[in-house]
């Protein structure tokens, strides 16, 4: 943590021919978070890694887990991961049929649980779920594909879950991802962010060392906080 904002990094956009040297470089860099996209193909197009990669990495680190399911019906696939106690499973309101029952059910059978939301969906319809969740995640691009440009209207959304926050005297994160880079970070923060979910274009880049994105999104976070 940084100045109250969490780094969570985005797997799916990691130099797969140097994992192991990339999660070293993560762990210097005291990130909070490893984010594990899953994503079946349908609710979202693309495909990324099953359980058994998940697993494989979790057992190479002491990151935490963060895990954003981009999957119809998730409670399909809820026991396919071995998921830490202390780690957030952010499922998408408009994947699940039963949105409460899932929630409740990580809740009390998995761990902290979180609930994302594709830019065009409104944050009303959360209200009758946001007591019981840790994490709101906001996709500020489309799922799927990585390396898409950031969906300005969404920001309005991280400041209306702000204000939502504020209105119910709750705690839970609000977190942003899609596009997460020097230009929007300040933007992002502004609104009221406070857990980013970094890759393609603010971390996993080829033109710098994680550890020089790290510097330069801590000196981004300066500015502003």
């Amino acid at each position: 943590m940084y100045k109250g904002i969490t780094f969570s990094a985005s797997l799916m956009c990691i130099d797969w021919l140097n994992v192991e040297k990339q999660i070293e470089e993560l762990e210097e860099s005291l990130v909070d978070y490893i984010h594990y996209d899953i994503i079946d193909g349908n609710f979202a197009p693309d495909f990324t890694m099953g359980s058994s990669i998940v697993n494989l990495v979790q057992n190479k680190t002491s990151i935490k887990s963060d895990f954003h399911l981009m999957v119809d019906e998730p409670s399909r696939i809820f026991d396919a991961f071995n998921v830490p106690k202390d780690s957030f499973f952010t499922i998408h309101q408009e994947a699940c049929r039963n949105l409460y029952r899932d929630l409740i059910y990580i809740k009390q059978k998995i761990c902290k649980v979180g609930v994302a939301l594709s830019p065009a969906t409104n944050i009303d319809t959360l209200e009758y779920v946001i007591e019981e969740v840790d994490n709101v995640l906001l996709m500020t691009v489309s799922p799927g594909y990585m390396g898409q440009r950031l969906v300005p209207q969404v920001l309005k959304k991280v400041e209306q879950l702000k204000k939502l926050r504020e209105d119910y005297k709750l705690n839970f994160k609000i977190t942003v991802d899609g596009n997460v880079n020097l230009e929007n970070i300040p933007k992002m923060i502004d609104a009221g962010a406070d857990n980013l979910v970094l890759g393609s274009s603010g971390l996993f880049r080829k033109d710098r060392s994680i550890k020089k994105s790290i510097e330069l999104i801590k000196e981004c976070i300066d500015k502003i906080i």
